[in-house]
């Protein structure tokens, strides 16, 4: 363990312990950092679009920043395994702030384009560095206490991205929608650097996997392009969306082929051997892909169906998100009292499938209450999934894999959520186009999925009825898919070994590599070679 969470002879904590949580919230803030930026930047595209033109590139703003977080995600975590995770994470903080000026102070939409790709980059060490430094720092059964937080910064995302986006867009200009990266950014460089004390990591000698690390941001950079322009950019049939399918598959296989092979591989591939970790890493596949896509639409049916402005409705988002961070507060003090945690992926997958199923029933009729009920179903098992799929995870690797363990898992629910907004996104447009067509809504509403509510009261009254109507027809759809897929979840849940996690209080709680050292991933570790 680290000196921050070594105990005194007598089994009390030393004062430095206390020193956990000051970390912790410098690593919040980071994480902060990574979440808000999307969510702020979409409030200003409007505004930025307008300032510097280029409608045609609108779309590459976001994925050019997708892409680089996806494809970076394994890399930043295999350094921070080779080279210390202090260093590494500092160094994803600096480019993301760095890409963040840059992005402030472009001309025209090619730079922004080049510069949120650096940003991008930047945010891939974000995410890891934070799961995998609390990995490093709390044992897997102190971990829970923890989780609260990082529902909370999460809820905090969502609900104040788009009003700080706005606020800052109407009366500071869009550029500040990235420079207000900047101070939240040097308060965790500097929280981080003083009081974040890891042992010294002895640099491998290994040659870095640099062929492996090509092969897999290739394949992932095609894998996130089907998803993104699939439907939208190119017919799913076209071309150059199986072209692109070709490249992926293609280049994932070759990195297969040489992770089996490479000295020090960026993804070592013995980790899925044990079962847990395979496992959750198919929870968080479903809980992205189910995550992002109710953020998509639950906000375009708020507007359209149920006459909400944009800002409200973020705010009517609070029931899903409330749901969320207590019921992950809950479990996380539970698990750190009991050591157990298999119920909880069981529980969230049935209140995610239960959710979802609800929310497939709304209609033009649906009040804003009822509505509210069933995001709060779905905002529950969001909770009971959201920590606790990383927290096994990194339960059943050894220490020293705990980086690509942890980017791992983020690069699984990062995929996750392209296949949920692009699957159902995909089945959402279609419904309201053929709906619209049917209906009589014909022209240009049947060539759009959405409209903004200055459109949408524009149109006669039996045009907007039918747009209302599509869109609750198109909801459902989604919804109903999105609940089918998530039934993935609850069968890769219900086949998790509850392996005990480690306790850092008690010395009989961890196993000792013989060095003081204690190795509380060891438990797990030994069960995913006999799986």
């Amino acid at each position: 363990m680290t000196e921050l969470t070594k105990a005194t002879a007598g089994g009390e904590p030393e004062p430095q312990e206390r020193s956990v949580r000051v970390v912790v919230l410098a690593l919040m803030i980071a994480m902060l950092l990574a979440m808000l930026d999307n969510l702020i930047v979409g409030t200003a595209m409007p505004t930025i679009v307008g300032d510097l033109g280029g409608m045609e590139h609108l779309s590459w703003v976001v994925t050019a920043y997708t892409l680089a977080t996806a494809a970076s995600t394994p890399i930043w975590g295999k350094l921070g395994d080779m080279y210390g995770r202090k260093g590494i994470f500092l160094t994803s903080i600096v480019i993301f702030l760095i890409g963040s000026v840059l992005s402030g102070m472009a001309q025209d939409m090619s730079q922004l384009i080049g510069f949120r790709a650096v940003q991008g980059l930047g945010a891939g060490g974000l995410m890891v560095g934070v799961m995998a430094i609390i990995g490093d720092l709390v044992p897997p059964r102190e971990r829970g206490k923890y989780q609260g937080m990082m529902a909370g910064v999460m809820a905090i995302a969502m609900i104040g991205g788009p009003l700080v986006g706005g606020t800052i867009t109407d009366h500071l200009g869009w550029r500040w929608s990235f420079y207000i990266n900047l101070p939240l950014g040097a308060v965790a460089l500097a929280m981080v650097t003083v009081v974040l004390h890891l042992p010294r990591k002895e640099r491998r000698k290994a040659k870095v996997d640099y062929l492996g690390a090509v092969l897999l941001t290739v394949g992932i950079t095609a894998i996130v392009l089907v998803t993104t322009w699939g439907g939208t950019e190119y017919a799913w049939d076209s071309a150059v969306i199986m072209e692109l399918v070709a490249l992926g598959v293609a280049s994932l296989v070759g990195f297969l082929f040489v992770e089996t092979r490479a000295v020090e591989p960026i993804m070592p591939l013995h980790i899925f051997r044990s079962r847990n970790f395979t496992l959750m890493s198919v929870v968080g596949f479903m809980a992205g892909f189910v995550m992002f896509g109710a953020v998509l639409f639950l906000p375009l049916f708020q507007q359209s169906v149920q006459g909400a402005s944009a800002t409200n409705s973020g705010l009517l988002l609070l029931p899903m998100l409330l749901a969320m961070m207590v019921v992950s507060l809950i479990a996380g003090r539970i698990t750190t009292s009991t050591g157990k945690y298999k119920i909880f992926p069981i529980v969230g997958s049935v209140l995610m499938i239960a959710g979802l199923f609800l929310l497939a029933t709304m209609d033009t009729a649906t009040t804003r209450f009822t509505s509210g009920v069933y995001m709060a179903v779905l905002g529950a098992g969001m909770g009971f999934l959201m920590q606790i799929t990383m927290l096994v995870a990194q339960n059943s690797v050894e220490l020293k894999d705990m980086g690509v363990a942890s980017s791992t898992t983020t690069l699984f629910r990062t995929l996750g959520s392209s296949f949920g907004v692009a699957i159902m996104g995909a089945l959402f447009t279609g419904r309201v186009q053929d709906e619209m067509t049917a209906r009589g809504g014909g022209g240009a509403t049947a060539n759009s999925a959405q409209l903004d509510a200055a459109s949408l009261a524009k149109l006669p009254r039996a045009m907007r009825e039918a747009y209302e109507y599509a869109v609750a027809s198109g909801t459902h759809l989604a919804f109903l898919v999105g609940g089918s897929v998530a039934v993935i979840a609850l069968l890769a849940s219900l086949f998790v070994k509850e392996v005990p996690l480690r306790g850092g209080a008690k010395p009989e709680a961890a196993s000792d590599d013989g060095a003081g050292t204690a190795q509380p991933q060891a438990a797990d570790a030994k069960e995913a070679q006999a799986v």
